[in-house]
């Protein structure tokens, strides 16, 4: 499955543009406290997050995901997004929580 795949469903809709939309996601991660995220997530996953500033770019390259995915239509500000383009990670946004959104994922990602 690719980031493009998720980015087609009426759930989510993207904030980078097309950056990263051929990036294949291999599992999910959701959690929103950054040094937990950063030592716990896997490359390749779905990162799901509330967090909106510029330290999600950070941590998403470090961590290598696939994609970030913004919960709860959570603000993303400008900086993390013109960071995130610059490293290639696609944002995400949906209206859902982080709960239903793990939900959804887990019928759909296989790794």
């Amino acid at each position: 499955m690719t980031v493009a795949d998720i980015a087609a469903l009426d759930a989510f809709r993207t904030l980078t543009g097309d950056i990263g939309m051929k990036n294949e996601i291999t599992g999910a991660y959701a959690g929103d406290l950054l040094s937990w995220v950063m030592g716990k997530a896997k490359e390749g996953d779905c990162w799901i997050t509330i967090q909106g500033h510029v330290n999600i770019s950070a941590v998403a390259s470090l961590a290598g995901v696939a994609c970030v995915v913004v919960a709860e239509n959570a603000v993303v500000n400008e900086e993390a997004l013109r960071k995130a383009a610059e490293a290639g990670i696609p944002i995400l946004t949906s209206r859902l929580p982080i709960y239903e959104i793990c939900k959804l994922l887990a019928g759909i990602i296989t790794r």
